[in-house]
């Protein structure tokens, strides 16, 4: 199986329907690739939190249009990275979501993922996002994925809930800054070697309003050896990987099968947000 990790590079200087079009671009010439990552919040920059409210968009909004006929043209899935969604939350009132688009060959929208941890700490994007409560997998021909997004790779539970749902390869989008760039790569392959899966995390490059973003975006297999991994700038990084490994890695270790510890997962929505989000 071959995935291009598509890590992107959002210049202030760049409108965004200009960095869709480019982007979209990019996603074409991936014809041959089986699957495609996009980073999280391309379009804006993960830290560009005063963009987020005036280029939020439905989820079949313009960067669903343009991803979805790139898609199509290439005949490829495509993990389309994550977008500033507007839509209503249970109450009726609008809110903001950073939620990710998975769509398949035909350019079909068949799975989203609004981020569940949203990072901030009471600020920026904990802030001004709801949050997700609902972890999100999806099968593939040929490997079944467990989607996730930049924070919520500190937490492992929710990538153990993924595999219990029968992920094999774990994705992630991401906007990681540069000065925690050590972790992003540790908790990648923790998550790998954990879950007995692959990780394929994509990441920015560039500068996210003042924020120096990691790059490095970088694929793991189950035994969490580092099977590609790029550099800090604007790159695309294929990756070839047998996903049957999963199932020899789990029967030749089989450590999953000694939990002694089950995941019962809440229903995240009886949680109160928090102040102000």
């Amino acid at each position: 199986m071959r995935a291009s990790l598509l890590q992107i590079a959002a210049d202030p200087e760049e409108s965004v329907n200009s960095r869709r079009q480019r982007v979209a671009s990019l996603v074409r010439e991936q014809g041959g690739a089986d699957l495609v990552v996009l980073p999280e919040l391309w379009t804006t920059g993960a830290f560009a939190y005063d963009l987020f409210a005036a280029e939020a968009e439905e989820l079949t909004g313009p960067t669903y249009e343009s991803m979805s006929e790139a898609a199509r043209d290439a005949r490829v899935w495509l993990y389309a990275g994550s977008v500033v969604e507007r839509a209503a939350d249970a109450s009726g009132e609008e809110r903001l979501y950073n939620t990710t688009l998975l769509l398949d060959p035909d350019g079909t929208l068949v799975r989203t993922y609004r981020k569940i941890h949203r990072f901030g700490f009471d600020k920026g994007e904990a802030v001004l996002m709801g949050a997700g409560t609902e972890p999100a997998t999806a099968a593939l021909p040929d490997t079944t994925i467990g989607l996730a997004t930049c924070y919520d790779l500190r937490f492992p539970e929710l990538f153990r809930h993924l595999v219990d749902a029968g992920a094999e390869t774990l994705v992630v989008a991401a906007g990681w800054p540069e000065r925690r760039r050590a972790h992003w790569t540790l908790l990648a392959q923790a998550r790998a070697v954990e879950n007995q899966s692959y990780v394929l995390a994509c990441g920015s490059a560039g500068t996210h309003a003042g924020i120096e973003q990691a790059g490095h975006s970088i694929a793991v297999d189950p035994w969490g050896e580092v099977l590609a991994e790029a550099g800090a700038g604007e790159e695309v990084l294929t990756v070839e990987f047998d996903p049957a490994k999963v199932a020899k890695t789990r029967e030749q270790f089989p450590a999953l099968k000694d939990r002694r510890l089950g995941l019962d997962t809440p229903d995240l929505s009886d949680f109160p947000p928090r102040t102000g989000s």
